[in-house]
């Protein structure tokens, strides 16, 4: 018998071999060297930052870069290297958590719809249509503006919005895998759907899962920081990069534009690093 024999999984390409591909991806090395900088400015900001960025100095405001402030000070005159640095922190807890609120339900919306089909999947997928219908952004907002903002309310509300794009993608990934024979083989053995579903499908589409939730994450950093711009999302005192964009914008007409222009060359570091970890890994589990 040619193929896939009746009970056994297909053939995946082996871990190492991603690996492998992934260590010989220059982009996902350059990608994965971004994220580690943010990631460890998260976790130890205020050890290495020289100044306290809560400390304000109202005789030193809006002092452009020099020697003591790398990144010149904002108009409470706090030091905007300091408050660059720590702010890493809210941003790279808030999104990735988003994000495995968001994978997670979609990950269990996905597996029983596509695997149980029928008027299950009709449902859910007519909601799940309904709900993409709506910006993103905008299902924030409203989410927000019901509850509050605080970083509860975002996580909720950038999780639950990720949530059907998750699903919709790993139904797909599930409608493929439940005709092959290892499915067929294990409800012949009499296992439970539930068991079929968690051990036998899952296992074979973490592949596309982990993929998702990298360029979740991406959409998640620009989502918090566009919600603390419009001060639904993090709040003060709080050096979280769009609010600190939000508090300063309107003093780059007045010239000082390092008040703005650091922070946002921080998200937009953040962001395209974890998108070049995206497409590395992409590139990595489609060979």
């Amino acid at each position: 018998m040619s193929g896939v024999a009746l009970g056994e999984a297909p053939v995946r390409a082996p871990r190492w071999e991603t690996l492998r591909l992934l260590a010989r991806s220059p982009a996902f090395l350059a990608g994965a060297a971004i994220v580690l900088f943010w990631v460890l400015c998260s976790l130890f900001g205020e050890r290495l930052v020289p100044i306290d960025p809560y400390a304000a100095d109202l005789l030193g405001t809006l002092d452009p870069p020099s020697a003591e402030h790398w990144f010149g000070t904002d108009q409470l005159g706090r030091d905007m290297f300091s408050r660059v640095i720590v702010g890493a922190r809210d941003i790279l807890t808030v999104a990735p958590l988003a994000t495995l609120l968001g994978v997670g339900l979609g990950t269990a919306i996905g597996l029983v719809t596509g695997y149980f089909r029928g008027i299950i999947d009709n449902l859910v997928s007519r909601l799940v249509d309904a709900v993409l219908a709506l910006p993103l952004l905008i299902v924030a907002l409203m989410a927000l503006v019901a509850l509050g903002p605080s970083n509860g309310t975002v996580i909720l509300a950038i999780g639950l919005s990720f949530t059907p794009i998750v699903a919709r993608t790993v139904r797909s990934a599930v409608l493929a895998e439940r005709e092959l024979d290892y499915v067929a083989a294990a409800r012949l053995r009499g296992e439970s759907s539930g068991h079929i579903m968690v051990m036998e499908i899952l296992p074979n589409i973490l592949g596309p899962i982990f993929v998702e939730l990298t360029v979740r994450v991406g959409y998640a950093i620009f989502t918090v920081a566009t919600l603390s711009f419009l001060g639904v999302g993090l709040q003060p005192p709080s050096p979280d990069w769009g609010l600190a964009i939000s508090e300063n914008y309107g003093l780059i007409g007045g010239g000082y534009w390092w008040a703005v222009l650091f922070d946002a060359l921080a998200i937009t570091s953040l962001v395209v690093g974890v998108n070049l970890v995206a497409d590395g890994l992409q590139n990595a589990l489609d060979q």
